[in-house]
Protein backbone atom coordinates (compact mmCIF):
# COMPACT_ATOMS: atom_id res chain seq x y z
CA UNK A 1 0.00 0.00 0.00
CA UNK A 2 1.17 3.07 -1.13
CA UNK A 3 1.04 5.62 1.72
CA UNK A 4 1.30 9.36 2.78
CA UNK A 5 2.85 10.91 5.95
CA UNK A 6 1.46 14.50 7.26
CA UNK A 7 2.15 16.58 10.02
CA UNK A 8 -1.57 18.53 11.50
CA UNK A 9 -0.31 22.09 11.07
CA UNK A 10 -2.25 22.91 14.22
CA UNK A 11 -0.94 20.78 17.26
CA UNK A 12 1.92 19.14 14.88
CA UNK A 13 0.68 15.07 15.34
CA UNK A 14 1.80 13.11 12.34
CA UNK A 15 -0.82 11.29 10.50
CA UNK A 16 -0.48 8.66 8.26
CA UNK A 17 -2.68 7.30 5.90
CA UNK A 18 -3.23 5.78 2.15
CA UNK A 19 -2.30 8.02 -0.50
CA UNK A 20 -5.25 7.24 -2.76
CA UNK A 21 -7.01 9.47 -0.15
CA UNK A 22 -4.48 12.76 -0.95
CA UNK A 23 -6.96 16.02 -1.65
CA UNK A 24 -9.78 14.38 0.83
CA UNK A 25 -10.22 15.88 3.96
CA UNK A 26 -10.35 13.94 7.28
CA UNK A 27 -10.20 14.94 11.59
CA UNK A 28 -6.55 15.22 13.13
CA UNK A 29 -6.87 12.19 15.86
CA UNK A 30 -5.31 14.74 18.46
CA UNK A 31 -7.09 18.55 18.08
CA UNK A 32 -9.68 17.24 15.57
CA UNK A 33 -9.07 20.17 12.78
CA UNK A 34 -10.28 19.25 9.82
CA UNK A 35 -7.49 18.59 7.40
CA UNK A 36 -6.87 18.19 3.43
CA UNK A 37 -4.45 15.31 2.92
CA UNK A 38 -1.73 16.59 1.11
CA UNK A 39 -0.40 15.07 -2.08
CA UNK A 40 2.09 12.64 -1.86
CA UNK A 41 5.50 13.68 -4.18
CA UNK A 42 6.46 11.09 -6.84
CA UNK A 43 9.59 9.26 -6.15
CA UNK A 44 9.70 10.32 -2.40
CA UNK A 45 9.00 7.04 -0.54
CA UNK A 46 6.26 7.61 2.08
CA UNK A 47 9.29 8.39 5.10
CA UNK A 48 8.97 12.40 4.07
CA UNK A 49 6.48 13.97 6.36
CA UNK A 50 4.34 16.65 4.59
CA UNK A 51 2.75 19.40 6.58
CA UNK A 52 -1.24 19.02 5.74
CA UNK A 53 -3.54 22.25 5.24
CA UNK A 54 -6.21 22.54 7.53
CA UNK A 55 -9.76 23.00 5.81
CA UNK A 56 -10.61 26.72 5.60
CA UNK A 57 -14.09 28.02 6.66
CA UNK A 58 -12.86 31.57 7.37
CA UNK A 59 -9.48 33.58 6.28
CA UNK A 60 -6.85 32.41 7.86
CA UNK A 61 -5.66 35.25 10.16
CA UNK A 62 -2.06 36.90 9.20
CA UNK A 63 -1.57 38.12 12.46
CA UNK A 64 -0.21 36.56 15.97
CA UNK A 65 -2.71 34.86 17.80
CA UNK A 66 -2.28 37.07 20.83
CA UNK A 67 -2.33 39.87 18.47
CA UNK A 68 -5.87 38.63 16.94
CA UNK A 69 -7.13 38.64 20.88
CA UNK A 70 -5.57 41.76 21.62
CA UNK A 71 -7.33 43.49 18.98
CA UNK A 72 -10.92 41.69 19.33
CA UNK A 73 -10.88 42.93 23.57
CA UNK A 74 -9.92 46.06 22.33
CA UNK A 75 -12.58 46.21 19.86
CA UNK A 76 -15.18 44.15 22.08
CA UNK A 77 -14.49 47.02 24.32
CA UNK A 78 -14.89 49.79 21.92
CA UNK A 79 -18.50 48.78 20.69
CA UNK A 80 -20.41 50.01 23.72
CA UNK A 81 -18.86 53.23 23.53
CA UNK A 82 -19.73 53.49 19.30
CA UNK A 83 -23.27 52.65 20.78
CA UNK A 84 -23.27 55.39 23.08
CA UNK A 85 -22.13 57.81 21.12
CA UNK A 86 -24.61 56.84 18.60
CA UNK A 87 -27.56 57.03 20.94
CA UNK A 88 -26.35 60.54 22.07
CA UNK A 89 -26.04 61.99 18.61
CA UNK A 90 -29.90 60.40 17.63
CA UNK A 91 -30.92 61.64 21.11
CA UNK A 92 -29.03 65.55 20.22
CA UNK A 93 -30.73 65.61 16.73
CA UNK A 94 -34.57 64.45 18.21
CA UNK A 95 -33.97 67.08 20.65
CA UNK A 96 -33.22 69.74 18.17
CA UNK A 97 -36.23 68.59 15.49
CA UNK A 98 -38.48 68.79 18.41
CA UNK A 99 -37.13 71.22 20.54
CA UNK A 100 -40.12 73.58 20.04
CA UNK A 101 -42.66 71.09 21.44
CA UNK A 102 -40.17 69.66 24.37
CA UNK A 103 -39.49 73.05 25.57
CA UNK A 104 -42.56 74.80 24.61
CA UNK A 105 -40.69 77.64 22.86
CA UNK A 106 -42.65 80.79 22.92
CA UNK A 107 -42.35 83.65 20.04
CA UNK A 108 -39.89 86.34 21.20
CA UNK A 109 -42.73 89.12 20.60
CA UNK A 110 -42.55 91.32 24.14
CA UNK A 111 -46.26 92.05 25.69
CA UNK A 112 -47.33 94.66 27.38
CA UNK A 113 -49.03 93.73 30.80
CA UNK A 114 -53.17 95.09 30.86
CA UNK A 115 -55.45 95.14 33.08
CA UNK A 116 -58.05 93.91 30.69
CA UNK A 117 -59.41 90.23 32.11
CA UNK A 118 -57.37 87.48 31.80
CA UNK A 119 -59.66 85.39 29.18
CA UNK A 120 -58.46 87.96 26.40
CA UNK A 121 -55.01 87.16 26.29
CA UNK A 122 -56.40 83.93 24.41
CA UNK A 123 -58.64 85.72 22.04
CA UNK A 124 -57.16 85.33 18.64
CA UNK A 125 -55.75 88.18 17.11
CA UNK A 126 -58.08 89.33 14.50
CA UNK A 127 -61.07 88.99 17.01
CA UNK A 128 -61.94 91.81 19.45
CA UNK A 129 -64.26 91.55 22.39
CA UNK A 130 -67.56 93.86 21.91
CA UNK A 131 -67.30 96.51 24.07
CA UNK A 132 -69.63 96.54 27.00
CA UNK A 133 -71.69 99.37 26.27
CA UNK A 134 -72.48 97.87 23.00
CA UNK A 135 -75.61 96.30 25.66
CA UNK A 136 -77.21 99.26 25.06
CA UNK A 137 -77.51 98.73 21.03
CA UNK A 138 -79.05 94.94 21.57
CA UNK A 139 -83.11 95.24 22.17
CA UNK A 140 -86.18 92.89 20.81
CA UNK A 141 -88.48 95.42 21.09
CA UNK A 142 -89.47 96.04 17.60
CA UNK A 143 -90.64 99.32 18.26
CA UNK A 144 -87.44 100.91 19.52
CA UNK A 145 -85.23 99.82 16.69
CA UNK A 146 -83.64 101.50 14.86
CA UNK A 147 -81.23 101.15 11.37
CA UNK A 148 -78.47 102.68 11.22
CA UNK A 149 -77.11 104.37 7.79
CA UNK A 150 -73.92 102.62 8.03
CA UNK A 151 -72.31 99.32 6.64
CA UNK A 152 -73.45 96.47 9.43
CA UNK A 153 -72.03 96.48 12.39
CA UNK A 154 -72.52 94.81 16.51
CA UNK A 155 -71.31 91.88 18.16
CA UNK A 156 -71.33 88.26 17.31
CA UNK A 157 -71.12 85.55 20.26
CA UNK A 158 -69.12 88.38 22.19
CA UNK A 159 -66.92 89.89 19.53
CA UNK A 160 -67.17 92.85 17.95
CA UNK A 161 -68.07 92.33 14.34
CA UNK A 162 -67.67 94.64 11.05
CA UNK A 163 -69.11 93.55 8.21
CA UNK A 164 -66.30 92.50 4.95
CA UNK A 165 -68.64 90.86 2.47
CA UNK A 166 -72.50 89.88 2.56
CA UNK A 167 -73.40 87.40 -0.18
CA UNK A 168 -77.08 86.25 -0.84
CA UNK A 169 -77.30 82.32 -2.50
CA UNK A 170 -80.95 81.50 -2.91
CA UNK A 171 -82.44 82.46 -0.05
CA UNK A 172 -79.45 82.52 2.13
CA UNK A 173 -77.63 85.53 3.37
CA UNK A 174 -74.42 85.56 4.61
CA UNK A 175 -72.90 88.93 6.41
CA UNK A 176 -69.08 87.83 7.59
CA UNK A 177 -66.28 89.66 8.72
CA UNK A 178 -63.11 87.41 7.43
CA UNK A 179 -61.02 87.04 4.28
CA UNK A 180 -62.27 83.58 3.95
CA UNK A 181 -64.91 80.75 4.65
CA UNK A 182 -65.78 79.55 7.35
CA UNK A 183 -64.98 83.72 8.79
CA UNK A 184 -63.80 84.88 11.47
CA UNK A 185 -67.39 86.20 12.18
CA UNK A 186 -70.58 86.03 10.20
CA UNK A 187 -74.33 85.60 10.64
CA UNK A 188 -76.46 83.56 7.98
CA UNK A 189 -80.35 83.78 7.50
CA UNK A 190 -82.34 81.00 5.65
CA UNK A 191 -84.68 82.93 3.99
CA UNK A 192 -87.84 80.85 2.23
CA UNK A 193 -86.73 82.02 -1.78
CA UNK A 194 -85.50 80.33 -4.63
CA UNK A 195 -83.26 83.09 -5.87
CA UNK A 196 -81.92 86.27 -4.49
CA UNK A 197 -84.26 88.19 -6.64
CA UNK A 198 -87.20 87.29 -5.06
CA UNK A 199 -86.40 89.39 -2.20
CA UNK A 200 -86.45 92.80 -3.97
CA UNK A 201 -88.21 95.41 -2.49
CA UNK A 202 -89.39 92.74 0.66
CA UNK A 203 -89.45 93.77 4.63
CA UNK A 204 -89.41 90.88 6.85
CA UNK A 205 -90.10 91.02 10.51
CA UNK A 206 -89.73 88.41 12.86
CA UNK A 207 -91.19 88.77 16.45
CA UNK A 208 -88.92 87.08 18.88
CA UNK A 209 -92.07 85.39 20.37
CA UNK A 210 -92.94 83.73 16.89
CA UNK A 211 -93.04 80.02 17.47
CA UNK A 212 -91.56 78.91 14.07
CA UNK A 213 -88.58 81.36 12.82
CA UNK A 214 -86.10 80.98 9.61
CA UNK A 215 -83.09 79.27 10.76
CA UNK A 216 -80.16 81.61 12.12
CA UNK A 217 -76.79 80.35 12.14
CA UNK A 218 -73.66 82.12 14.34
CA UNK A 219 -70.39 82.07 13.36
CA UNK A 220 -67.14 82.27 15.29
CA UNK A 221 -63.81 81.02 16.06
CA UNK A 222 -62.82 80.09 19.14
CA UNK A 223 -58.75 80.33 20.46
CA UNK A 224 -57.44 77.64 18.74
CA UNK A 225 -58.63 79.17 15.56
CA UNK A 226 -61.36 76.22 15.04
CA UNK A 227 -64.32 77.49 13.62
CA UNK A 228 -67.88 77.21 15.50
CA UNK A 229 -71.58 77.69 14.52
CA UNK A 230 -74.41 78.04 16.69
CA UNK A 231 -77.89 77.48 14.81
CA UNK A 232 -81.28 79.40 16.34
CA UNK A 233 -84.29 78.25 14.85
CA UNK A 234 -86.40 81.20 17.12
CA UNK A 235 -85.81 83.38 19.95
CA UNK A 236 -84.70 86.30 17.99
CA UNK A 237 -86.16 89.70 16.64
CA UNK A 238 -85.65 90.53 12.86
CA UNK A 239 -85.72 93.65 10.56
CA UNK A 240 -84.73 92.95 6.87
CA UNK A 241 -85.29 95.50 4.40
CA UNK A 242 -84.40 94.96 1.09
CA UNK A 243 -83.91 97.55 -2.06
CA UNK A 244 -83.91 97.34 -6.01
CA UNK A 245 -81.35 94.85 -7.45
CA UNK A 246 -78.45 96.86 -8.99
CA UNK A 247 -76.32 95.28 -11.38
CA UNK A 248 -75.49 91.78 -9.18
CA UNK A 249 -76.05 92.93 -6.02
CA UNK A 250 -78.72 93.70 -3.70
CA UNK A 251 -78.88 96.26 -0.78
CA UNK A 252 -80.12 96.16 2.41
CA UNK A 253 -80.84 97.26 6.16
CA UNK A 254 -80.77 94.85 8.92
CA UNK A 255 -81.37 94.90 12.70
CA UNK A 256 -80.77 91.24 14.63
CA UNK A 257 -81.05 90.51 18.28
CA UNK A 258 -80.44 87.10 18.76
CA UNK A 259 -80.57 85.68 22.74
CA UNK A 260 -77.77 83.32 22.42
CA UNK A 261 -75.59 83.48 25.73
CA UNK A 262 -73.56 86.20 24.00
CA UNK A 263 -76.43 88.21 23.26
CA UNK A 264 -75.23 88.78 19.13
CA UNK A 265 -77.11 91.38 17.61
CA UNK A 266 -76.04 92.92 13.63
CA UNK A 267 -77.62 96.54 12.65
CA UNK A 268 -76.79 98.42 8.94
CA UNK A 269 -76.88 98.63 5.93
CA UNK A 270 -75.19 95.90 3.16
CA UNK A 271 -75.16 95.26 -0.37
CA UNK A 272 -75.24 91.50 -0.64
CA UNK A 273 -73.83 89.88 -3.71
CA UNK A 274 -76.61 88.05 -5.63
CA UNK A 275 -74.88 84.35 -6.75
CA UNK A 276 -76.74 81.41 -7.86
CA UNK A 277 -77.02 78.24 -5.83
CA UNK A 278 -76.11 74.51 -7.07
CA UNK A 279 -77.86 72.66 -8.85
CA UNK A 280 -79.96 70.11 -7.27
CA UNK A 281 -78.28 66.48 -7.00
CA UNK A 282 -79.69 63.70 -8.80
Amino acid sequence: MNEVKFACPVCGQHITCDAAKSGSHMPCPTCYRELVVPQAPIGNGSKLVLTAAEVQTRPVPTTPVGSLESRVAVKQSATPAVLLILFLLTLGAGAFVFRDKLFHRQPSTVVAETSEPAEQATTPPMLKRAPSDSDANWTQDMAAIQIPEAPASGRVHGFSFNLDKATITGGTLNLRQGPKWPPDLGVTIYLFANRGEDLAGKTITVESTRPESPKVTLRWRHDQQQAVTENLRGGYALRLEFGDVSGKSLPGKIYIATSDDGKSFLAGTFAAEIRKPNPPKK
